[in-house]
């Protein structure tokens, strides 16, 4: 018997209806459609409206979509791990929620937290839940309710991020596809220029931390995009060339949706002239932190062909960031 590695079997999504456009922007703070577009590419980003909707309510509907299209009942789930900042509740776990609301009653189920890596943090601890033996099914929920922390007073953030939310099914294969490798790192240079200072331990909620907008993004754009560029290309090139990759290998870059530039810089560090591999969907959807990689593979799903090779690469507050090499595991047509 072959080496036991964790292969993805199918992903689900959800976005919500409502969008906000860059005119809608344009109403809130000093700037223009040109000058977004222009900067970061983002044309509209969606908003969960409604009382008490939180990250949990995108989460079951990704995971019930998910279940539907591979056929899997509830009860056989072994573990729900969500990678998110914007949980519901301090407690209890977005994932406790999501895990109830679908059903998932003989699963674990805990959050994690790595900012805009969130996602490819996450697929490495659920890979090694399966790789261990113990765990048949395991799913991988990322995304974010990015708008309920962001200042829409606030013109260097108010463009950038929306809401959404993927799933992702793992299981195990001895055969040569699912997680090949990966490199993710933490650099805490950049704890100062990208953070949510309010709500936690250090500054608990308080009439001063509301009035100060503690509780919101806070980001040195030109300090956070110099890392950003460096550090995403950087470990998605090392990835390359460790696993013995050219170019002509890789059949979809998948990164995250958080500036054009930034993702433009990437494909130029892996060699790759233009954006025909790369999956691109930041002008919709705009900054989803956790859940912009996922929402990439949910939308790219039926192009994706059984052996494909995609690397994965991320950047977040901490600064977190890293790479993940993927052979896929199944034709999307057929899911």
């Amino acid at each position: 018997m072959g080496k036991l590695n964790a292969v993805i079997t199918g992903v689900g999504g959800y976005v919500p209806e409502d969008v906000i456009t860059n005119a809608d922007i344009e109403k809130l703070v000093e700037t223009s459609d040109e000058w977004i577009t222009t900067r970061v590419g983002i044309k509209e980003r969606r908003v969960l409206k409604g009382e008490g909707k939180g990250l949990s309510f995108m989460g079951i509907r990704a995971v019930n979509e998910l279940f539907e299209k591979t056929n899997t009942k509830p009860e056989d789930v072994d573990a729900i791990i969500c990678a998110t900042t914007t949980p519901d509740y301090t407690f209890p776990t977005a994932a406790s929620l999501i895990a109830s609301a679908a059903g998932c009653i003989n699963a674990l189920a805990f959050d994690m937290q790595a900012a805009c890596s969130g996602f490819i943090y996450g697929l490495e601890t659920a890979a090694n839940f399966i790789r261990s033996g113990g765990y048949k099914k395991v799913v991988l929920v990322a995304g974010d309710k990015m708008t309920a922390i962001t200042d829409y007073t606030d013109r260097n953030t108010a463009p950038l991020f929306g809401d959404g939310c993927g799933a992702l099914m793992l299981e195990p294969t001895t055969e040569e596809y699912g997680l090949i490798d990966s490199i993710l790192r933490t650099d805490g240079v950049g704890i100062e220029h990208l953070h949510m200072k309010g709500g936690g331990s250090a500054y608990p909620s308080s009439h001063e931390t509301v009035d100060k907008h503690m509780h919101y993004v806070y980001q040195e754009g030109r300090f956070v995009f110099k890392y950003a560029v460096s550090y995403m290309a950087d470990v998605a090139a090392e990835l390359v060339a460790r696993n013995g990759l050219t170019n002509k290998d890789i059949d979809w870059v998948v990164p995250h949706q958080a500036n054009m530039r930034i993702i433009d810089a990437a494909a130029r560090r892996l060699g790759l002239d233009d954006n025909a591999k790369v999956m691109i969907n930041i002008q919709k959807y705009g900054n989803t932190s956790a859940g912009s990689i996922p929402l990439c593979l949910w939308e790219w799903e039926n192009k994706l062909k059984k052996g494909d090779n995609l690397i994965l690469a991320a950047f977040g507050a901490g600064f977190t960031y890293g790479a993940v090499y993927i052979k896929w595991g199944y034709d999307g047509k057929k899911a």
